[in-house]
């Protein structure tokens, strides 16, 4: 059986073979497609792009399927169609419900049909949650038990029977007193739940009782459950052979063999940041190129449908699908029929506002039915079906362009599309409504947006391919093959976990979703380790995700002296949602941001702006910074520590930061004053957390602890000179001893890591081997894994698996040596 050999693209191979025998090629844990903001990112989690449906960055199916048919014959080369459900007895997502609950433990017997004491319960709707900002029915005790009653005239189903369900936490099951299924812990989503085959006798014509009970020891609550079908899934297509993958910055390229065709398939997310026009603009491109490979003319077609599910959070919303056309370029706008705008906030939220488009130039025919009868029709004639509808669930709509390229031979022909979404507001602000920053002018709209991406093709596909190779270049250069390899990889994953909006003032705001890890928006601890990135590339975003934390402070809303954590849950930014405070962690990061954004701008103009609040904040530290409290940092899920030496040196960074950019505004006395005061502290740092031949975890010194000391890069960047060189030479012998096969592990209490801190960490390094010694084993996790999903910022370091966390910005730490070599030069 032939394998198809998966790499990434080297882009400056060409120039070096050497080194493409040195450098094994790596398998990405996920391909990025179409990458743009957290609601319009599209991956592919496995190798074969044909291989199971397009996801978004959730793992929500939000299906593209790709067929090209050559002399007839058709063959899928991208995507899988989606499983398609009929409700039998529908979650709240397709209809709301009333159910009867109860928060009282009740009598055994509760989910029988004959438990007549579930008439005095409570009633009320679904969901069961403690989400104040959903609609549903509050829940904030231990347990909760809920009763609903459905009708049901046809008592058997044809298809599989599933229990749709999302539980936070421990959940069960029971229809007509039957168990249907027990679910441990919490999924965070809705999933499907495969039921005992005698379960679904249980059904029965008239009423049907679905008793549900969940848990909630800690953390949220949230219950909702409902009983699907599974319909027939149509016939596949002969797949298209993949010979080949190739992943840069900003495109992901697949090579198919279909007959005696080969068809290249490029997506290009022009994602070049230095173009802030460019960037916020949300349009990509699928670039269809076919060569004949015996030289013979063979008639070419290739067809893509997108899914309606890609404009919407759940498969059962009602959608509408409208054509387009200006000058020479047409288009199919699909969006749902109800247009929440900015209606629903939530970690595992889709959109379900706004419209997606598939725009074609030139010959391209577009329109719109359900996926099984675009496909078939194709794959029969190679056009599109006529008099297919244009509206329904979004799982049975699609729109989808054709793309005729002729009698093919050894001359390559080759044909684009562009996939756009408009979501017309990205984000709420404090109660207001702002549009995305591409959107900012009152007169634009997406037709314009897809004729300036239109005109602007051929460029961009040449600048972003000589920005790929120069950033491969670069990344090579600076740390090697395999560091440069992870630079690819992180590139659009960072800054598709983004949106960039324009503020009540006109002011640039660069917002992060704080994807598969609480959803929160404007995460202060996820800016920082995103921030490299930024900084490196285009500074103005950089300060976009400081300022509505300074905004915050000083408007008032956000009266302690120390910064939040958060700005809300994505998208709604009306205040902190996040539970705690950290505030050694976010006092910290905000001085030495501020000061790294003043170093890429040459001039203290952004600090004085804020210089009253800056100075609160590193009051704060200097009373509270250096031997903190029993309190979170970033590394949150490790848990409360008191005394973290680690979150010791990002005050003293904290209170260095301060000190030099009062010496950039010309204050000499409190510069000389903070810097002073920071080079104490590190002195008294060295001899409080020294143990050994390593700093402790913490300075009451648990026996054998340690840490990564990530924190103290900034004193080599910044050259704020406030510890001695022989601290990270100490530190990296160290952690040189004390990697795992995947990693050097956080800190001495688990095994598992941070893989941005590990490249904070390795930038420590003196020499370029121990820089790439502790990169390596990354590389190696990246590859190996099999957590098959957008990269993981947190894994074990023993077996590459996921601990938690996927497609998050904090990757853009990942650039830190790059940093370090612009900003050290």
């Amino acid at each position: 059986m032939l394998k198809t050999r998966y790499c990434l693209l080297l882009a400056s191979l060409a120039a070096a073979p050497a080194l493409a025998q040195s450098t094994p090629p790596l398998r990405p844990p996920a391909y990025p497609l179409i990458t743009h903001t957290p609601y319009f990112s599209l991956w592919a989690f496995q190798d074969e792009l044909a291989a199971a449906p397009t996801r978004h960055w959730t793992g929500q199916p939000q299906s593209l399927e790709g067929v090209v048919r050559v002399d007839g014959r058709a063959y899928q080369f991208m995507g899988q169609a989606a499983l398609q459900y009929r409700a039998v007895v529908p979650t709240a997502l397709e209809q709301p419900y009333r159910a009867r609950y109860t928060f009282a433990r009740p009598a055994a017997g509760w989910e029988k049909t004959s438990f007549a004491a579930a008439s005095s319960w409570s009633e009320g709707t679904a969901p069961f949650t403690d989400n104040q900002g959903e609609p549903g029915t509050r829940w904030t005790t231990k347990d909760v038990w809920v009763r609903r009653t459905v009708r049901l005239a046809s008592p058997h189903p044809t298809g599989e029977l599933r229990v749709l369900m999302q539980h936070d936490d421990d959940a069960e099951v029971y229809l007509n007193g039957t168990l249907l299924t027990k679910q441990a812990g919490a999924n965070g989503a809705y999933d499907y739940f495969t039921i005992p085959a005698a379960a679904r006798q249980s059904l029965r014509a008239g009423d049907n009782v679905l008793a549900m009970h969940a848990a909630n020891p800690q953390g949220g609550a949230y219950l909702d459950a409902g009983l699907y079908e599974t319909l027939p899934a149509l016939a596949q297509l002969p797949l298209a052979r993949q010979t080949g993958v190739q992943l840069t910055a900003t495109q992901t390229t697949y090579t198919f063999a279909a007959g005696p065709v080969t068809l290249k398939v490029n997506f290009l997310s022009p994602l070049l940041l230095d173009e802030l026009e460019t960037v916020a603009r949300p349009v990509s491109y699928v670039t269809c190129t076919a060569t004949a490979t015996d030289g013979q003319p063979h008639a070419t077609q290739v067809l893509l449908t997108e899914a309606g599910t890609l404009a919407t959070n759940t498969p059962y919303q009602p959608v509408a699908a409208k054509p387009g056309q200006a000058g020479g370029l047409h288009w199919s706008a699909l969006g749902t029929t109800e247009q929440p705008v900015l209606a629903k906030a939530g970690d595992g939220q889709r959109i379900d506002w706004g419209y997606a488009y598939l725009a074609a130039p030139g010959t391209a025919k577009l329109g719109t039915g359900s996926p099984e009868a675009l496909k078939t029709a194709f794959a029969k004639t190679g056009t599109l079906a006529t008099g297919a509808p244009t509206q329904g669930q979004a799982q049975r709509v699609a729109q989808a362009a054709v793309l005729d390229l002729g009698r093919v031979a050894a001359q390559p022909a080759e044909q684009h599309l562009l996939l756009g979404y408009d979501e017309q507001y990205a984000v709420q602000y404090f109660g207001q409504n702002l549009r995305p920053w591409w959107r900012r002018a009152p007169a634009m709209t997406m037709e314009k947006a897809l004729a300036a991406a239109e005109a602007d093709y051929a460029r961009l596909r040449q600048k972003a391919t000589a920005f790929d190779q120069k950033l491969h270049a670069d990344a090579q250069a600076s740390g090697g093959s395999k560091y440069a390899d992870l630079c690819q990889l992180a590139y659009r994953q960072s800054i598709a976990a983004h949106s960039i909006v324009a503020g009540p003032k006109g002011e640039l705001l660069f917002f992060s979703k704080e994807n598969y890890s609480g959803g929160f928006i404007g995460t202060v601890d996820v800016t920082y380790p995103s921030e490299p990135l930024y900084l490196l590339y285009n500074n103005e975003l950089a300060k976009g995700m400081l300022r509505f934390i300074f905004d915050y402070s000083e408007s008032g809303r956000w009266k302690k002296d120390f910064p939040a954590h958060d700005l809300g849950t994505y998208p709604l930014a009306n205040g902190q949602k996040y539970g705690e405070d950290m505030p050694v962690e976010e006092a910290g990061n905000m001085l030495i941001l501020t000061a790294a954004a003043v170093r890429m701008d040459g001039k203290p103009d952004f600090a004085r702006a804020h210089w009253p609040t800056l100075t609160k904040w590193v009051g704060f530290l200097k009373r509270d910074g250096f031997d903190p409290a029993n309190q979170l940092c970033t590394d949150d899920f490790a848990g409360h520590l008191s005394r973290n030496t680690n979150l010791s040196l990002k005050a003293i960074m904290g209170i260095a930061c301060y000190g030099q950019l009062a010496r950039q505004l010309g204050d000499t006395e409190a510069a000389d004053e903070h810097q002073a005061l920071a080079r104490d502290l590190a002195k008294k740092w060295m001899q409080m957390a020294q143990d050994g031949d390593h700093y402790a975890l913490t300075f009451d010194k648990p026996a054998g602890s340690w840490s990564q000391k990530y924190n103290l890069v900034w004193d080599k960047l910044l050259g704020l000179n406030v510890f001695p060189p022989e601290v990270a030479q100490q530190e990296m012998a160290f952690y040189l001893q004390n990697q795992q096969k995947y990693g050097l592990p956080l800190d001495s209490r688990k095994t598992y890591t941070k893989s941005d801190w590990i490249l904070w960490t390795a930038t420590l390094a003196s020499s370029q081997a121990d820089f790439e010694a502790l990169v390596a084993p990354v590389w190696q996790f990246a590859n190996d894994t099999p957590s098959r999903v957008p990269l993981t910022d947190w894994h074990e370091t023993t077996d590459a698996r996921k601990a938690g966390f996927q497609a998050r910005s904090v990757v853009g730490g990942y650039f830190m040596k790059l940093l370090a070599d612009k900003l050290m030069k």
